[in-house]
């Protein structure tokens, strides 16, 4: 099976392509599967892990919703998976790559999005970014502190997908382009359900030259990286389709993500994450065995926010009310 697989990679791929047979492969060896190889392993380790089950119950971007067809942080891995896996298609790259960077790019993510992002930032001395915390998940914390020991260009993968990264593999820059198309289309699709913008606020030059909707601009943009890109070792937008791009996620960032009903639940979510991890602090016994186990290696704050990184919303919520809200009041 392996071997078909090699043997067809070598007549189908890209010259640009990373092939499954020329892995830089894992700190730790292992024997190979006879039927996968190393990147459809690490595609199913992850798709397999606990980490990647909590995201489920993540905010993207709303905070508890009306509703049930809001992103999650799990449907936004799934859709970048797709649309990686598309790109990765149409330009002759290494799908299953491509799709196992998806899957893991947002693992370490906090609850309640960015904001449970940008408390721990604040609040841990080393600072905390998600794309650094989802690799110290695959490395460190998956598997009871085994880590999932994935290969190293999935690693680098995750570790390099924001927008700021330079992911060394193409298939790497494939997912952090997907990122982007992803979470730029369903959020106009959330902040339309949630009525804080309309169809009719999104800017017409933009939409004119990506499409009216979110079909037809993930569409154009896809297609648009394949007319570029083919044949190139680059992955990324005909100028006019990524001007146009780049000036719709500006209006997203004016309208939604920075000055909206979507960040209306941000302080207390803050308020809650910040009152914990001083909480941890000064209590740290209070932590599940694991976790307390991590400070002698990594220190207390690290400890710390992978604790609540870890959490998901409702978790999140529910260990602040088991901790500050009293169980019983005696009425008189």
């Amino acid at each position: 099976m392996k071997e078909k697989i090699f043997k067809a990679e070598e007549i189908l791929f890209s010259p640009y392509a990373t092939k499954s047979n020329a892995t830089k492969g894992r700190a730790r060896e292992e024997v190979p599967c006879e039927m996968r190889t190393e990147f459809q392993r690490d595609r199913d380790r992850i798709i397999y892990s606990k980490a990647f089950r909590r995201l489920k119950n993540k905010t993207q971007v709303f905070f508890s919703p009306d509703g049930d067809h809001y992103m999650t942080r799990l449907t936004h891995t799934l859709d970048v998976a797709q649309i990686a896996r598309s790109i990765a298609r149409s330009l002759s790259l290494n799908e299953d790559l491509a799709e196992a960077i998806a899957l893991g790019h947002d693992l370490g993510h906090t609850p309640f999005g960015h904001s449970g992002e940008r408390a721990l930032d604040k609040l841990n001395p080393n600072g905390f970014k998600h794309n650094v915390q989802s690799l110290r998940v695959v490395d460190v914390l998956e598997n009871d502190g085994e880590g999932l020991n994935l290969t190293y260009e999935v690693r680098d993968g995750i570790l390099e997908h924001k927008k700021s990264g330079n992911p060394h593999t193409m298939e790497g820059k494939v997912v952090s382009l997907s990122d982007r198309i992803a979470y730029l289309n369903h959020d106009i699709e959330d902040a339309i359900r949630a009525k804080i913008i309309c169809e009719e606020d999104l800017p017409k030059a933009e939409i004119s030259v990506l499409g009216n909707t979110s079909r037809e601009r993930i569409n154009t943009m896809i297609t648009s990286i394949y007319r570029f890109s083919d044949g190139k070792p680059i992955v990324d937008m005909e100028s006019e389709i990524k001007e146009a791009t780049e000036s719709l996620r500006d209006f997203m960032f004016d309208k939604v993500y920075l000055y909206s009903d979507a960040r209306k639940e941000e302080g207390r979510a803050t308020e809650m994450i910040s009152t914990m991890y001083f909480y941890f602090k000064r209590f740290p016994e209070s932590m599940p065995d694991f976790y307390r186990g991590l400070i002698g290696e990594y220190g207390i704050d690290a400890a710390i926010s992978d604790y609540i990184s870890g959490m998901t919303d409702r978790y999140a919520v529910y260990c602040f009310e088991e901790i500050f809200v009293p169980k019983n009041f005696l009425l008189r």
